[in-house]
């Protein structure tokens, strides 16, 4: 059976029309499976949260996070910090209005040989420093005081931390130019 000329342009015609359509849906469709390729493989980043506290210690917690962007996990952390960033890990830090851990387990001021004010960790003398403060005027202080930060005066809370801090301030060398 012959085809008519109208009827092979009308066969013609369905077959560009079907072929158009089915480029159309298959581009259409694209960005939604990008999309959903995205969320059945998320991102697997390093989270690093870092907290700072008042003596200057800082701790370092590492979490694995899963997400479909870093943007996700920034606003995850979003009262954080964000320090810096790349492919396979994120720095956050947070400020802690407090002494740190490692302080109020076996923190103690006292004084260095050669009179500097610091935290040590343990009892001085250990010669384990944590932290250095002032040269202190080891002639204004009172024999007490210069006994006491000798033994070793045990840091408990942030309040202490900052009393003791404010006193022996007082008896720094304050040097002259």
């Amino acid at each position: 059976m012959r085809m008519s000329y109208h009827s092979h342009i009308l066969t013609v015609c369905s077959f560009v029309v079907f072929l158009f359509i089915s480029f159309v849906s298959i581009d259409s469709t694209m960005p939604v499976m990008a999309e959903v390729n995205s969320i059945q493989h998320p991102l697997s980043v390093k989270v690093v949260l870092q907290r700072k506290y008042l003596d200057g210690e800082i701790s370092e917690e590492i979490i694995l996070e899963k997400a479909t962007s870093i943007g996700e996990i920034v606003e995850m952390y979003s009262d954080w910090i964000l320090l810096d960033h790349n492919k396979e890990s994120i720095v956050f830090q947070r400020k802690v209005d407090d002494i740190s851990p490692l302080l109020k387990t076996n923190g103690y001021f006292g004084i260095t040989g050669d009179g500097i004010f610091s935290i040590f960790n343990g009892r001085p003398g250990s010669n384990d420093i944590i932290q250095s403060f002032f040269q202190l005027d080891v002639e204004k202080l009172e024999s007490h005081k210069h006994d006491e930060l000798m033994e070793g005066i045990r840091i408990e809370s942030k309040d202490q931390y900052l009393e003791v801090l404010k006193i022996y301030e007082t008896y720094s060398k304050i040097e002259k130019k």
